[in-house]
């Protein structure tokens, strides 16, 4: 059984392989309260500790519909945005070079992995408990690192991901200087086995490909020892942190 400190949790993206790991892992913690899993279609749970809520990433009066309904006596100790997208049918896929870049392509990874936790920041923060710490975090990747490239490709993925660590290091100075208990970090959860890292797979070995609840169990742990002076970082699921 995993023990965590955070009663009351958003989880957006509960649907999704890491995003419902996550709620499993929480609701293995006698600390854990209450649960609201928000997804684009509201999932099934008989868990009376969560509230289901269905979401529309790339609607901002979705987000503000569902933010009214997540209020909690106290406020909330930790919101996880888990959404995102690479690759999209067979239409969106991660781009070998310059040649493959598509504007509606690079649009739409923009507005899910940038745009959309930029307005789940603006919504969902006020929701934060005030009278002691409080964390929101989102779901962002190694390969958003400027520092970190040296490969190339994978350009509107890289980008949307480098754009989402500056909104959240952006959105953490604000929130710091009205609120300092609140830490906003991004979280980087290595290689997790699921439908969006399923076609590249292949590029790793087995111990470099992580299961779900290993993922959810270590970005938990990570959470659990951050301090407000660590607001605005991104760190990966070993605690290390990676440089924007």
């Amino acid at each position: 059984m995993t023990e965590t400190k955070f009663k009351s949790i958003i989880v957006l993206g509960a649907s999704g392989t890491i995003g419902s790991a996550f709620i499993r892992i929480l609701l293995e913690s006698a600390n854990t309260r209450h649960i609201f899993a928000l997804s684009r279609k509201a999932i099934e749970s008989a868990d009376p500790r969560v509230t289901a809520l269905a979401i529309n990433l790339e609607s901002e009066t979705s987000l503000i519909q569902a933010a009214s309904a997540c209020q909690v006596e106290g406020g909330v100790d930790l919101i996880i945005n888990t959404i995102g997208i690479l690759h999209e049918g067979v239409t969106i896929r991660p781009e070998k070079g310059l040649r493959e870049l598509d504007p509606e392509t690079m649009a739409r990874l923009f507005r899910v992995n940038a745009i959309g936790p930029a307005l789940v920041m603006k919504h969902f923060s006020p929701l934060l408990a005030r009278d002691r710490t409080a964390i929101i975090a989102s779901l962002s990747a190694r390969v958003g690192s400027i520092a970190d490239n040296k490969t190339g490709g994978w350009y509107s993925y890289r980008a949307s991901k480098a754009a989402l660590n500056q909104l959240i290091r952006t959105a953490s100075i604000e929130l710091a200087a009205r609120r300092p208990q609140v830490i906003c970090v991004g979280l980087h959860p290595g290689t997790v086995r699921s439908a969006m890292s399923e076609p590249f797979l292949q590029r790793y070995t087995k111990n470099e490909i992580f299961e779900p609840e290993t993922a959810a169990t270590a970005l938990l742990s990570v959470l659990g020892r951050l301090t407000p002076a660590q607001t605005g970082k991104i760190f990966a699921w070993d605690g290390q942190e990676i440089q924007p």
